[in-house]
């Protein structure tokens, strides 16, 4: 098979990760990239030592129009996602990936999955957390049955103000912009709708269920909105009878005067899932790769069942493997004609349930992620 020739559209900070699956892969190549700023691109061609004879283009709709790739990756700011998708339905490639959230309204995410189906092409929003191996390793304990019947989740996400990488104003402008950002907020939701997409995706993924209802809290500080608690409960499978109801909950908190070593955000997560026969934690992931998370305090996942506690440590910890997992995995779907694992449709799902937690802060009520059509 020839070798499936890839564009990139976005060359800031993120595209440094998002870049790594594809890098000495034999199934690819890079062929051509886009940002407003040339200088960007000559930067990051430059810091990836990548092959000099890619085409470079300041304008998306001109690059689009004058390559032929197979896979598009689409990293810009999220209200741009689905002109952008849109656009590239029409040039018939075989694989489009875009960044989350999927778009900043259902009617977008709507249209994305309608043209990308009628042009055929394999739509996936990227999620990075669900490959991160910790992650993966949880997941199989889990559907084994390590702790029994799934019962609740907890979500902590806690934010430090200094010791990740140094992050350029133009990277947040953007995203405290309620018109880029999304989310409904008076000054965007960089936390909520932004980093919370990965863990309400979290929340659906390794529960494996759908949600009947979500009631949150979330409070403003500095312009950010944070601290935020989330609650919801899950909605019961038609083809099986809960033991008793299954519940979630997603934390945001700010550690003000906190530093947090980390080669990426200075942000990190612990989750809890408690089960009919024991609990299971899975300690950190943002911050992988420092010297923390390589700490015996912090085993990446911890069972403690039948009065025994049992630690997992055997696999990789570094942040960056999951956007390498990611992307090899959605290679290796373009290649077998496969499906993602995250599709435009559960895409959408996971938009409504973010939606669903800031129209609840909102209102002071639950709300069904159903609900959410705009």
């Amino acid at each position: 098979m020839e070798r499936l020739k890839v564009g990139i559209i976005g060359c800031g900070m993120i595209f440094d990760l998002n870049l790594l699956g594809y890098l000495d892969n034999n199934d690819v190549e890079i062929t051509c990239l886009c940002d407003r700023r040339q200088r960007r691109i000559k930067e990051k061609i430059n810091k990836f030592n990548l092959n000099s004879k890619i085409k470079t283009y300041t304008d998306y709709k001109k690059m689009l129009d004058s390559e032929s790739i197979d896979i598009l990756e689409i990293l810009l700011p999220h209200n741009l996602h689905c002109e952008v998708t849109v656009y590239a339905a029409q040039k018939k490639l075989k694989g489009i990936c875009v960044q989350k959230p999927m778009a900043t309204t259902i009617s977008e995410c709507d249209k994305m999955i309608k043209e990308c189906k009628e042009n055929n092409i394999k739509l996936k929003v990227f999620e990075n957390f669900m490959f991160y191996p910790p992650i993966l390793r949880a997941k199989k304990l889990l559907k084994e049955g390590i702790i029994g019947e799934l019962n609740s989740i907890h979500i902590k996400t806690l934010e430090a103000t200094s010791g990740g990488w140094e992050i350029p104003t133009s990277t947040w402008r953007w995203r405290f912009d309620p018109e880029s950002c999304g989310g409904g907020l008076e000054c965007g939701s960089p936390f909520i709708f932004d980093d919370g997409y990965h863990k309400f995706w979290l929340a659906l993924h390794l529960m494996d269920e759908k949600i009947e209802k979500v009631y949150s809290w979330i409070d403003r500080h500095i312009d950010m909105d944070i601290p935020a608690y989330v609650m919801w409960k899950y909605r019961p499978p038609e083809d099986s009878e809960f033991i008793m109801p299954h519940y979630g909950t997603l934390e945001f908190n700010y550690a003000q005067e906190m530093n947090l070593p980390s080669p990426y955000y200075p942000g990190d997560e612990f989750i809890s899932i408690v089960g009919s026969k024991g609990i299971m934690w899975i300690n950190q992931a943002t911050s992988g790769g420092n010297v923390m998370s390589k700490s015996e305090v912090f085993p990446p996942i911890v069972i403690f069942r039948d009065g025994k506690i049992e630690t997992i440590s055997d696999m990789e910890r570094d942040w960056k493997y999951g956007f390498i997992n990611s992307t090899k995995h959605f290679i290796e779907i373009i290649k077998n004609d496969g499906i993602p694992l995250l599709t435009g449709e559960e895409g959408k799902y996971c938009t409504q349930f973010a939606l669903a937690a800031l129209k609840s802060s909102v209102l002071g009520k639950e709300i069904c992620p159903e609900e959410i059509t705009e």
